[in-house]
């Protein structure tokens, strides 16, 4: 919704196409890497929601929250602390639920922001509209 947002602000369909490729793109880099890397998840003993059957590592919420957070800051700036603190809030509640260790976290937000940072550079590269530095 907040891609959608800044799309029309900005008056750029390839802001809300870069941003979604940058989400879809950091999902899909976090499953292959759970799949991967096979980690089991944390074994609370009353947890606040059902525990998913898929590995641990990382956490797949956090690098789409960042992914989307870091790609939405390159493109509007003015709302960057907004967008951190969303992204870092859903971070955080994948660990208060107890589904993830810190590192799930931390790899996730690793994730996140590289895939929108190398997805952001790219799409410059290329010139498209709305998404040159300015």
């Amino acid at each position: 919704m907040l891609a959608v947002i800044v799309a029309v602000l900005l008056r750029s369909v390839w802001v809300f196409v870069v941003i979604a490729a940058a989400v879809l793109a950091a999902d899909g880099i976090a499953g292959i890497v759970k799949l991967a890397v096979g980690e089991s998840r944390p074994n609370e003993p009353d947890p606040l929601i059902v525990i998913p059957h898929s590995h641990s590592f990382p956490s797949g919420h956090t690098a789409t929250s960042f992914a989307g957070a870091t790609a939405l800051s390159l493109v509007y700036p003015r709302g960057t602390p907004a967008f951190l603190l969303l992204a870092a809030a859903i971070a955080y509640s994948r660990l208060y639920v107890g589904v993830h260790f810190p590192l799930d976290v931390a790899g996730g937000v690793v994730i996140g922001v590289v895939t929108a940072l190398l997805l952001l550079a790219a799409a410059r590269r290329r010139s498209l509209p709305g998404l040159r530095r300015g």
